[in-house]
């Protein structure tokens, strides 16, 4: 049972003269929660799902984003993979990396993909970097999420290593403004809860605009962005000796996340790996 406390003397007294003075002090009560507040946080937490919703690749209506056929047929098949730079390799052959990086190592240690770059699910990226469907992001991170937890050579017993900080890719002021969002961070954070590892924003920043890779040739793209990223000086302490994971949505050359790998070996990262949803073929 709850006991009010007395008021003192002087409580008393200043209780009267301001009631003498035409004035009532009026006690504050503490504010109560809504007795239905509980059933309200219950509900509007079930919204998405009560919602209608239809399948992002073949728009089956259903609750899910991806429907269960869509995901068993492009999203569970493996292949062989480069563990470095995740370009598609031949069954046989005992070699971890291919051709292109034993001649000429990239900067980053190894690198996770969900998929290829390639109808229909590169609408799944589309859809979220120039569609702005940005309910795709939870979707991409969770299928990166699989692609980590399973060896990247089927039949092996090859396991990348997780990182132990994850940090997206930086967007450009002006593409940040025009777009309204930062697609890879928009991947990152669900990622991060998925994988429970650290996610740090802020860990890099593009210090100079770029033209978009993709309108460039491929010769053209390392130099685009050639000392474009820098770690703030607020963060040099975090990534030295630690292992980062860089998120982006797509893979195309590998010029962009081989230029942060490269700034983050400078700054002491002790490995770069990094977690993309889509890498391109070559043609």
């Amino acid at each position: 049972m709850d006991v009010k406390p007395q008021k003192n003397a002087a409580a008393q007294a200043a209780a009267k003269s301001a009631a003498g003075a035409g004035y009532r002090r009026v006690a504050a009560a503490a504010p109560r929660k809504p007795p239905q507040e509980s059933w309200v946080r219950r509900m509007l937490a079930r919204v998405p799902q009560l919602l209608p919703s239809s399948c992002a690749l073949c728009g089956e209506a259903g609750r899910d984003t991806l429907c269960s056929p869509c995901h068993k047929r492009f999203f569970t098949r493996q292949h062989r993979r480069c563990i470095q730079c995740a370009m598609p390799m031949p069954v046989s052959g005992k070699d971890l990396r291919c051709g292109a990086c034993l001649k000429d190592k990239p900067a980053f240690d190894a690198t996770i993909v969900a998929t290829d770059y390639f109808a229909p699910s590169d609408q799944l990226a589309l859809a979220l970097k120039f569609g702005g469907d940005l309910r795709v992001a939870p979707l991409l991170a969770a299928l990166i999420r699989d692609a980590a937890l399973r060896s990247p050579v089927p039949g092996s017993d090859v396991q990348l290593a997780l990182p132990t900080m994850l940090a997206p890719v930086p967007l450009g002021r002006e593409r940040l403004q025009e777009r309204g969002f930062n697609q890879a961070l928009e991947i990152a954070r669900p990622l991060s809860a998925l994988l429970d590892i650290k996610l740090y924003p802020q860990l890099l920043e593009r210090k100079k605009e770029t033209q978009a890779q993709s309108a460039l040739p491929v010769a053209a793209r390392a130099r685009n962005v050639r000392q474009a990223f820098l770690v703030p000086y607020g963060a040099m302490d975090h990534v030295r000796g630690r292992h980062v994971g860089i998120v982006d949505d797509v893979m195309t050359t590998g010029a962009t996340l081989n230029e942060v790998a490269i700034v983050l070996k400078r700054h002491g990262a002790k490995r770069v790996t990094n977690l993309v949803f889509a890498r391109t073929l070559p043609v």
